[in-house]
């Protein structure tokens, strides 16, 4: 029986942007430890861990296959070793333009503009891993608030266990709750002098992340794959 109550396929960011993303959000989801919150003037730590109290326990990432709970006829080995050969005939993504600052929906959040190969590679991961997941419960449907949904991303929902994947995909790296405008934007304002300098143009994508959700809710890396396609 699994030590996991969900999975998930994640982009995890690696080096000092990593560092800064742990220490941002208040959790390490490559060690699996909380982190202390970085020094910002006027912004200190208890008003840090309040604007990013959601993203916290999922750490610094970006999804590319949503959380799902495993199917009774998969195993975490089966899992794995579906992503480790996705992993080795998939090549890596380089993101024109690289990474920026932005508010989507109202998160602030690091993204990206529409890149198809990285689209596609949301798209792989999602279709060709969807046979480990198991089908979606009537109350987690529900949650999705269906209704308030375009018939597409209801198409997602039913198919693949959530709305915004394949043409509803986009990528981001979320950094915090969704917030008033005025407070999303002197959170950019806090973050740009010390994470510009950490986003490459372009960014690379090179390796996918399995990761675990324990039973607390907070995620963890399991194993990450470098894709070499």
């Amino acid at each position: 029986m699994s030590s996991w109550r969900r999975y998930a396929i994640y982009y995890t960011a690696t080096g000092a942007l990593a560092e800064f993303g742990a220490s941002w959000l208040g959790w390490d989801i490559a060690s699996g430890r909380e982190q202390p919150y970085p020094r910002i003037p006027d912004m200190p730590a208890d008003r840090i861990a309040e604007i990013t109290s959601s993203p916290h326990r999922y750490g610094f990432h970006a999804t590319l296959k949503p959380p799902f709970a495993l199917a009774s006829d998969s195993s975490e080995s089966s899992l794995r070793n579906n992503l480790a050969a996705l992993a080795k005939g998939q090549p890596a993504v380089a993101i024109p333009g690289g990474l920026r600052l932005s508010v989507l929906d109202g998160f602030p959040a690091l993204t990206c503009a529409d890149h198809a190969p990285l689209t596609a590679l949301a798209s792989r991961l999602v279709s060709e891993s969807d046979h480990h997941r198991a089908p979606l419960g009537e109350a987690d449907r529900a949650r999705r608030n269906p209704d308030r949904l375009t018939s597409r991303q209801r198409e997602n929902l039913d198919r693949w266990g959530y709305p915004w994947v394949m043409d509803e995909f986009r990528f981001h790296m979320t950094l915090g709750n969704r917030l008033p405008a005025p407070d999303a934007e002197r959170v950019l304002a806090a973050l740009r002098p010390r994470l510009i300098p950490l986003l490459p143009d372009p960014h690379v994508i090179e390796s996918v992340t399995l990761a675990g959700e324990d039973m607390q809710g907070r995620f963890h890396m399991i194993e990450r794959f470098s894709l070499t396609g």
